[in-house]
């Protein structure tokens, strides 16, 4: 299994889709902070996955890469609350950072256990 073939990746990298399609239809208004700020969470999320994967600190990438994603349930849900994303998109895009999250948390764990 190549590296770019992980289950996260391949998951992070359909998230990341959806994050910035819907994203791209806010409004002006908030493109530059809210949206904005989703968007570089998003990627540096991708980053994170990046460096877990290569990097010798996998725990310290991981855990980065979770906050971050919980970052963006928090943003997705406040501009939810504003109206700038839909019911069905914030529908979406929670559950799909769900599971990015439990992806994350066990190949965590999993690391975890390896070196115990």
């Amino acid at each position: 299994m190549g590296d770019d073939d992980l289950p996260v990746f391949v998951h992070w990298e359909q998230t990341l889709g959806e994050i910035l399609d819907r994203t791209g239809r806010f409004p002006k208004s908030v493109r530059f902070t809210l949206a904005e700020r989703i968007d570089v969470l998003a990627l540096e999320v991708l980053e994170h996955l990046v460096e877990a994967r290569y990097s010798r600190s996998k725990a310290a990438a991981l855990t980065r890469a979770g906050l971050a994603i919980e970052k963006i349930r928090l943003l997705c849900r406040v501009a939810h609350d504003r109206g700038h994303l839909d019911h069905r998109g914030y529908e979406v895009l929670s559950r799909r950072l769900v599971e990015a999250g439990a992806m994350v948390g066990g190949w965590r764990r999993s690391r975890r256990e390896r070196e115990a």
